[in-house]
């Protein structure tokens, strides 16, 4: 059975190339951070407790 892509809206997609473009990060550099758990370190995305790791 195949995977259901992953979807990402215009927002987050410009952010990425900003950058790629303005940072001169490597793409490769930016997947592999993007794909990366969120730091335990860094407050959590909406959803979250605050030290960014799931409840559970």
């Amino acid at each position: 059975m195949a995977e259901k892509r992953r979807t990402f809206d215009p927002e987050f997609r410009e952010g990425v190339v900003r950058i790629v473009t303005e940072d001169g990060k490597p793409v490769a550099e930016v997947a592999k951070d993007l794909a990366s758990p969120w730091p335990a370190e860094c407050p959590g995305p909406p959803g979250r407790d605050g030290a960014g790791r799931r409840e559970r």
